[in-house]
């Protein structure tokens, strides 16, 4: 009996220690991971950032340059939780473009998540898809990868493109569908659109708050 009890507590103890060792080595190999997840997703934050607003067209940091969304606007830009705007600033330090997270609800296959750079002016710097489930092969067009679609709307504003026009062309507007696909674009523009509408309500408030340097409190 000795001698079977003395074996179990041997096993016991065999077990407890391989248990912490893997324990150990998973722990460590979470932390490394997790760095380096945070890594990659600051690189293709950033890429898509520096899509929309090139390095040649401001001197900051975007990533670091933000202030966030107001709560009250939460709804309109498709956000459940909030966001940042990221500030780009020309070589004076002015404020020259803003871009914006939003999400299009309606999309064929769920949301889809985009960023939306836009000018002082109010026209559009660049759009680009961040995330979606749209079907391969059609919906999956409104990524630049995909195709040159997104970029249809380069240099577009509320005031040069007429209220009706923010449509895809089956709707009467001038941004062309996908064959076979109409859900999908239709959604990125109308999200396009009442982005550019919350722009123009909220600019002033916004400007003069990115105005503020980054981390300035005065």
């Amino acid at each position: 009996m000795s001698t079977e009890r003395a074996s179990i507590r041997k096993n016991s103890l065999i077990l407890g220690a391989v248990a912490l060792v893997t324990g150990t080595l998973l722990a460590t190999t979470q932390v490394a991971t997790k760095d380096k997840i945070a890594l990659a997703q600051r690189q293709a934050e950033q890429k898509a950032l520096l899509e929309i607003l090139p390095i040649e067209q401001h001197s900051n940091d975007l990533l670091m340059d933000v202030v966030p969304v107001p709560e009250q606007h939460w709804e309109l830009l498709g956000l459940d939780k909030g966001g940042q705007i990221h500030i780009g600033r020309d070589e004076n330090g002015q404020v020259n473009a803003l871009i914006l997270p939003t999400v299009a609800k309606d999309g064929y296959s769920g949301d889809i998540h985009m960023i939306i750079g836009i000018r002082v002016d109010g026209t559009v710097a660049g759009v680009r898809i961040t995330d979606h489930r749209e079907t391969p092969g059609l919906g999956d067009k409104v990524e630049l990868k995909k195709s040159n679609w997104v970029l249809s709307f380069n240099g577009k504003s509320l005031s040069q493109t007429g209220v009706g026009a923010w449509a895809v062309k089956k709707d009467g507007g001038e941004f062309d569908q996908f064959t076979g696909a109409t859900i999908t674009p239709r959604a990125v523009v109308n999200q396009i659109r009442q982005v550019l509408y919350y722009f123009e309500q909220d600019k002033e408030r916004l400007l003069k708050q990115a105005q503020k340097p980054a981390g300035s409190d005065k």
